[in-house]
Parts: structure tokens; C-alpha cells; sequence
């Protein structure tokens, strides 16, 4: 009997193998990097925690999607999809993806972590939806360059929209973000509609900056592999919106370069 379970245990290994392989320096399972495609992090215009279940699945069903799976978002999770903030997913449960553990999000642990079913559905959380065929409206990004832009562009994105672009390279390198458009609602305080970067995982720390209007900002480089973006819009005024672009560089060879773009401090 152990000998046939050896042996089933092998073919199951082999046959499972053959979808792992690494990917811009990450290993990954192709199958669960097609169903991460469409997983994504919203949070209600009013800000973070204000989304009953009830609510939660509406906002899903609104932009076309379901709520996610817990297998789903440990598939996003494991191409780097990282939130510090928990949200509500399938059967009534909430949890979030951490991909690095800190002190402040994860309680020092790494993977979904997940608050259990919860009794009243009343609570107040944030939402995990699944929609492979979504809008471009953030993701997590692990490509060596790549084209952000703002949803539908080049036309006006809408009003009250919330994206998440999570960028993740390879270690050992940083990212080197160059502004091409932009043409957000301006306001004195960037208070309407915004575009936030920040040198982290997610968008508790590491904050660098706050953009609105039509002036370029200049280009920023990461101090570490990750680097995370947010834009916001509000229920009035709408813009032209924002064309960037981002490439891995090697960390040692910004030390032998005189460059002189604006960087994470």
C-alpha cells in the first residue's frame, strides 16, 4: 500500500511540476497566474472600512465580477499581491494577502490572512472581486517594463474611480517610474482627484507623494523591488488622466550612474 502511494504521490508531482517555472525571478504556478489575472482590492469612495457584505458583493456584481475565492486570492497573492487591508470575500468571509510580513500588517505572517466567516454581515470591510475580463483598473504588476494608464485611456476616466497598481520586480532591483501624460482635476490640495506612489507593498507606508493637475512630475526611482500606486476620482469633474511607464533597473548600476531624476527619500 505505501508503495503505491509513492508512487501516486510522484505522478502527482510530476504532472503538477510542469506548470511551475519562474517568472521575472518569482516561481509560479501558470494556472494560478491565469486566475489571478482578474482579482483586485476596492474600498468604498467614502475610504477604507465602509463596505458591508451586502454592499460588498454589490460592487463586484456592478463592474461585472464575483466576489473572489479564498483560493483565488492566494493566486493573486502569490504573484504579489500585496494589501494591508482586510476585505470581504466568498462565503462571507474577510481576510487579506500579505506577501511580506511586518509589524504593523500581517501580525508578522505572510499569506491570506483570513478573519474567518463572519455572523454579522453587517460589519464594515473593504472587498476582494474576481473578474478576468475587468477594465484596466490597477493589478499586480511583475513585468520588467510596462505601459500605467488611467482607465480608458486615452479617453476622460470616470468619476469615482479607485485603482491599485501593485509593482513587484525582481530583488535586486528598482523601479524607475517616467511620467508621459497627465492631466488630472486640479485641486490646491489634490483633495478631489489624485494620483498617490508609494515605495511599499501597499499604501500604509512609504508614502511619496500626491499628484494632481496637468503638470509632469518628474521621474521617481524605488529605494527597494516594490512600489505601489493609487488613483482616486470623486463624483464631479473629470480630466484627461495619465500615461506612465515603469522599467526594472539593476540597483548597482544606479551607483555608477549620474542620475539625476528625482528619487524615494
Amino acid at each position: 500500500m505505501r508503495v503505491f502511494a509513492v508512487i501516486w504521490a510522484i505522478g502527482f508531482f510530476l504532472k503538477e511540476a510542469q506548470t511551475w517555472g519562474f517568472r521575472n525571478g518569482v516561481f509560479h504556478n501558470s494556472i494560478w497566474l491565469e486566475q489571478a489575472a482578474g482579482v483586485y482590492h476596492r474600498e468604498s469612495r467614502k475610504g477604507r472600512y465602509q463596505l458591508t457584505y451586502k454592499e460588498a458583493k454589490a460592487v463586484c456584481k456592478y463592474e461585472g465580477g464575483t466576489l473572489a475565492t479564498y483560493d483565488q486570492l492566494e493566486a493573486a497573492r502569490q504573484i504579489g499581491l500585496h494589501v494591508c487591508a482586510a476585505g470581504w470575500y466568498d462565503k462571507g468571509r474577510v481576510g487579506y494577502p500579505i506577501v511580506k510580513a511586518g509589524a504593523n500588517c500581517g501580525f508578522g505572517r505572510v499569506g491570506v490572512i483570513n478573519y474567518g466567516y463572519r455572523l454579522n454581515k453587517s460589519e464594515r470591510w473593504d472587498v476582494y472581486c474576481y473578474n478576468p475580463n475587468s477594465k484596466e483598473c490597477g493589478g499586480t504588476l511583475t513585468d520588467q517594463q510596462r505601459i500605467i494608464q488611467s482607465p480608458g485611456y486615452p479617453e476622460e476616466y470616470q468619476d469615482e474611480q479607485i485603482c491599485y497598481w501593485h509593482i513587484r520586480v525582481r530583488y535586486g532591483q528598482r523601479i524607475r517610474l517616467h511620467f508621459l501624460e497627465f492631466d488630472v482635476e486640479e485641486d490646491t490640495a489634490c483633495l478631489a482627484d489624485f494620483l498617490e506612489i508609494y515605495d511599499s507593498y501597499d499604501d500604509i507606508s512609504g508614502f511619496a507623494g500626491r499628484y494632481c493637475g496637468d503638470y509632469l512630475p518628474d521621474d521617481l526611482i524605488s529605494t527597494g523591488n516594490v512600489m505601489t500606486l493609487k488613483f482616486l476620482s470623486d463624483a464631479s469633474v473629470v480630466a484627461g488622466g495619465f500615461q506612465m511607464e515603469y522599467i526594472a533597473v539593476n540597483a548597482s548600476l544606479l551607483h555608477f550612474q549620474n542620475d539625476t531624476s528625482c528619487c524615494f527619500t
